[in-house]
């Protein structure tokens, strides 16, 4: 099966799993995605892919769920529960590299060194990844919870919310995928390879953003079974 075939299944998996986790847990459900969804983009990021003829790596789309997760909540219950899942996602970024940094300290059993070397390869990486990820979260999505609020005040309409979720994440995944591929991969692959990780990075959003917009009006439409 193709990559750009598996990519779209993938996609959609990741949204009707985001829609179920909504269903069934309301806005603490968008908190429990964006928890998983910052540990797991982290991880899938090292893994570098042809898609659509371009040089991408993996975690670009859960990475882009946690930007529509901060849009829903901003849209149905506000900008300062918007904020809170920011913060939770960086400080989930720095407790994950911090505890797995102690844990590839551990002499593993003999026989066992290759599911031990995999772990160290993962996670001996994962300090530069998040480093790029902490600085470039913080500032894309405190961006985007912004940018959102300031479209919203200005066109207020549910027929507008595509441009409230589109419009605030075209300008702060730019700002993410400027600041977050040097630091994760400067050095690590040459330049030319560099280059294309990340305009190939920032169109990859572009099509997330866009294949995300109908999801933000499901979950409009959804009623949670558990809401606090």
């Amino acid at each position: 099966m193709p990559n750009e075939l598996i990519w779209v299944l993938f996609a959609l998996t990741n949204f009707v799993l985001f829609l179920i986790m909504y269903k069934i847990f309301g806005r603490m459900g968008i908190f429990y995605w964006i928890v998983l969804a910052t540990i797991l983009a982290n991880i899938q990021v090292i893994k570098l892919i042809p898609l659509f003829g371009l040089e991408a790596s993996l975690g670009n789309i859960m990475y882009g769920t946690i930007f529509l997760g901060t849009d829903v909540l901003n849209e149905i219950y506000g900008k300062k529960d918007a904020k809170r899942a920011v913060f939770l996602g960086f400080m989930i970024m720095i407790f994950t590299a911090v505890i797995m940094q102690i844990a590839i300290r551990f002499t593993p059993l003999e026989g066992m060194l290759e599911p031990n070397n995999a772990l160290n390869t993962i996670f001996s990486f994962l300090p530069r990844v998040v480093l790029g990820s902490l600085v470039a979260f913080i500032i894309s999505q405190m961006f985007d919870v912004n940018i959102f609020q300031w479209i919203k005040k200005k066109l207020p309409q549910n027929k507008f919310l595509w441009i409230r979720n589109n419009g605030s994440t075209l300008v702060s995944q730019l700002i993410d995928t400027v600041i977050f591929v040097p630091i994760a991969f400067w050095g690590i692959v040459p330049n030319n390879v560099l280059v294309g990780i990340l305009i190939s990075t920032y169109l990859i959003k572009i099509i997330v953003a866009a294949l995300d917009t109908p999801f933000i009006y499901l979950t409009k439409k959804i009623k949670p079974l558990y809401e606090e």
